[in-house]
């Protein structure tokens, strides 16, 4: 490609971004309250703190927005709003200062870009996270994105912003974390058992790994087509993933996952068969208390008649 990123000459600028549960609830309740069962978005302001490259998300509030939906170039930003709002939120917590802008797109817009210039008036290099807040695959709602200036090696084209995907994940502090608990605590069935809600994470888990190679191999047979260009960032991480696969034509690791295996299925064995004795120890103490009972209840009835007798 005949495209140079100005960006990458002088280092990446942002290699992460962190996002905070505070921040997924507060969007997802403004989704609900104003674009629920719609086709519309919500746009709103990220506030946090930046360091050594790192995005950290700690809180957010929703910006009054609006566009039209045939013509993406027509949309309108309360501005004035967001200066009121981040100098009430700035007199709670001074640390706090503007890190970007949230959307519930799902995806990436034609004028994302147009107000993302406009958040360049308030933070140097802002980030854009998009939320997905009905998520229909597994894994991480959140996808970061940071602006480059694309300058083409031809002098007659004139350079322009593109979009750069950044790593993002769900971070909490140890206060968030016991609030999400409660939370989590609330919506939990207490119906189902410990082991049921861990064997279904782990098969949520292995949908979400399913989903991820089937979206590495789609990448790899459009690469080979041509119809994507070739990027060597990619396959470096791809080799590294293959480079920690184990090498399973080792008779050594295949004896340790055979014993190992056993092992587990031992353990579960010997579990099946005490919880049965246990069931039927239990099962015999209840009859011999309820013929016990019938015998109490029987001498009962037995003095009570002789007693009327006399």
């Amino acid at each position: 490609m005949d495209v140079v990123k100005a960006q990458q000459i002088s280092g990446r600028a942002i290699e992460k971004v962190i996002v905070h549960p505070l921040v997924l609830l507060s969007i997802v309740d403004n989704y609900n309250r104003v674009a629920r069962d719609t086709r519309k978005r919500v746009i709103g302001v990220l506030l946090g703190s930046s360091f050594r490259g790192t995005v950290d998300v700690t809180n957010s509030y929703a910006v009054p927005f609006e566009e039209d939906e045939k013509d993406p170039s027509i949309w309108f930003l309360d501005h004035n709003y967001h200066e009121s709002m981040f100098a009430m939120f700035k007199r709670i917590n001074a640390k706090e200062h503007v890190v970007g802008w949230y959307s519930t797109g799902p995806k990436l817009r034609e004028n994302d870009l147009d107000v993302h210039a406009l958040f360049n008036d308030y933070v140097l290099n802002p980030v854009l996270v998009i939320i997905d807040v009905q998520p229909k695959e597994l894994g991480i709602p959140t996808k970061a994105y940071y602006a480059v200036e694309e300058v083409k090696e031809n002098a007659t084209q004139k350079s322009q912003k593109v979009f750069v995907h950044v790593p993002s994940e769900i971070a909490a502090h140890e206060v968030e974390e016991i609030g999400v608990e409660h939370l989590l605590r609330d919506v939990k069935d207490t119906t189902i058992s410990t082991l049921a809600t861990e064997v279904t994470s782990k098969l949520a888990a292995l949908k979400g790994l399913d989903a991820r190679l089937r979206e590495i191999q789609g990448y790899l047979d459009l690469v080979i087509d041509g119809r994507l260009p070739l990027n060597h960032e990619i396959l470096y991480h791809l080799q590294d993933v293959f480079n920690l696969l184990p090498n399973l034509n080792v008779n050594e690791l295949i004896k340790a996952f055979a014993v190992k295996t056993n092992d587990m299925m031992l353990v579960i064995y010997l579990s099946s068969l005490i919880r049965s004795v246990i069931a039927l120890h239990n099962l015999i103490n209840n009859k011999m208390l309820n013929k016990e009972h019938e015998k109490a209840e029987d001498s009962k009835a037995t003095f009570v008649s002789s007693a009327a007798g006399c």
